[in-house]
This record gives C-alpha cells, sequence and structure tokens, in this order.
C-alpha cells in the first residue's frame, strides 16, 4: 500500500467518525505499519544476502563463515544499528571479518575492503560500533593462521612454511605481536623465510599474497630481523 493511512477522527466531509470507525482505521494503520516494517527488513536482509555471496565468492569464503556473518548481520538490524548513514555494504563486510575471526579463517580488513564500495575506515568503523553493541570480545588473530594461504598464493616449500611459524612464534614469545597487524606478520615473517632458505620473494610479491602493503612487510621484516638478531644473507 502506497498511501499512508492517517490519524484520522473525522470523514472527507469533516464530520466527526463514530468510535467504531476509529477504532478500525486505528487497526488498519497498525497492519500497515507492520506490513512496511517486515517488507522494509526483508528487502534489507535480501541486500545482505547478496552482498555477502558477491564478496565471499571473490575471496573464496566458506558457507560456515557466511552463514555466521549472515547470523550477526541479523542480530545488527534487529538492534537498528543499520542507520545513521552507515551502508549495509560496510555492515556486511564488517560482518564478514567479525565471523572469519570467530571460525578462525582469517580475512583481513583490507583484504574484505577491496571488494566492497565502502572504505576500509568505514568498515572499521562499523566493525568496532558491532562489538560494542553486540558485547562481542575478539582478540587479535594470531599471524600463524595467515601464513599457510601466504605461502600457497606465492607457491613456496614446505620448507618456508615451517621457518616462518618458526619466526613468528619466537616473536611471540619476545612480545613483538601485540598490538600489530597479524597479516603484516605472517608476510614479514614469510618473506624473512624465504631469504634465509633461498626461495627468494620480493616484498612486492609477499604484499600482494597477503593483501598488505610494501611498506608493512619492510616494517616488519626488518623489526622481526632486528629483534629476533637473524641475519638476513647478502643476495
Amino acid at each position: 500500500m502506497t498511501t499512508t493511512i492517517d490519524w484520522a477522527t473525522k470523514d472527507a466531509s469533516g464530520k466527526e467518525l463514530d468510535i467504531k470507525r476509529k477504532l478500525e482505521i486505528l487497526k488498519y494503520r497498525k497492519w500497515q505499519q507492520r506490513v512496511r516494517v517486515q517488507t522494509s527488513y526483508e528487502r534489507n536482509i535480501i541486500q545482505a544476502m547478496n552482498e555477502l555471496s558477491r564478496i565471499s565468492s571473490q575471496l573464496g569464503i566458506p558457507k560456515a563463515c557466511v552463514d555466521e556473518a549472515m547470523g550477526i548481520y541479523e542480530q545488527v538490524l534487529t538492534k537498528g544499528l543499520v542507520r545513521g548513514g552507515r551502508s549495509v555494504e560496510a555492515i556486511v563486510a564488517a560482518c564478514l571479518h567479525m565471523a572469519c575471526r570467530k571460525i578462525g579463517m582469517p580475512r583481513s580488513l583490507d583484504e574484505i575492503s577491496q571488494y566492497t564500495r565502502a572504505s576500509r575506515k568505514e568498515v572499521a568503523r562499523c566493525f568496532r560500533l558491532i562489538a560494542r553493541e553486540l558485547g562481542v570480545k575478539l582478540p587479535l588473530s594470531d599471524p600463524k593462521l595467515y601464513v599457510p594461504r601466504i605461502v600457497e598464493q606465492l607457491k613456496l616449500s614446505g620448507e618456508i612454511l615451517k621457518e616462518a611459524l618458526n619466526i613468528l612464534e619466537q616473536a611471540k614469545r619476545k612480545g613483538l605481536t601485540a598490538g600489530k597487524d597479524p597479516a603484516g606478520l605472517a608476510a614479514a615473517a614469510v618473506y624473512i623465510a624465504s631469504l634465509l632458505k633461498g626461495e627468494v620473494r620480493t616484498q612486492k610479491e609477499v604484499a600482494m599474497a597477503a593483501q598488505v602493503t610494501e611498506v608493512t612487510v619492510r616494517n616488519r621484516y626488518k623489526e622481526l630481523a632486528r629483534e629476533l638478531n637473524i641475519k638476513i644473507p647478502i643476495k
């Protein structure tokens, strides 16, 4: 119904309506509001599902993670957080990032933001809002979880995987991983391992595989090498 049923107390001629007619109008107005709310909710859910499906297919994210993200989105929608200038795209991306971290399948904000029209800053802001409003407490992802995918992308050997994981374990013991971007740390560890084992990949190649910047790889690699006293071979 496109016509809005108003709180009418008089008919078209200006005559006061009787109580029975007023109650009928009140009932019709309530039903119209319910239908509109339901339709709006369903439209929003469908839009979110389509956006979630599109991003997850681009990133190769499994159904279990997508289902978790959709569950989070429904909670967000019920709480009325999809409003106030926040785009559905940003909220969906934030929910997907949260779901990935809950399930233990790391996908960084940088990665997810690449496949949505929302900026990384907007997605990060929505993520913090959702975590706060839903009372979700998520520790930073373990950098080790990112290593296998980076190694696979770069077609490196199991030796590189093992060495990178070892570097990250040493870094964790020395408290070097706290507060750092896990994808950047994983990329730096893989880069160092590739140099140590002679399967050299450039910083640019490693950065692309990890979906981080070359600057991040360079800074983290220098820091790890210095703090862990790793002697990098000169090529």
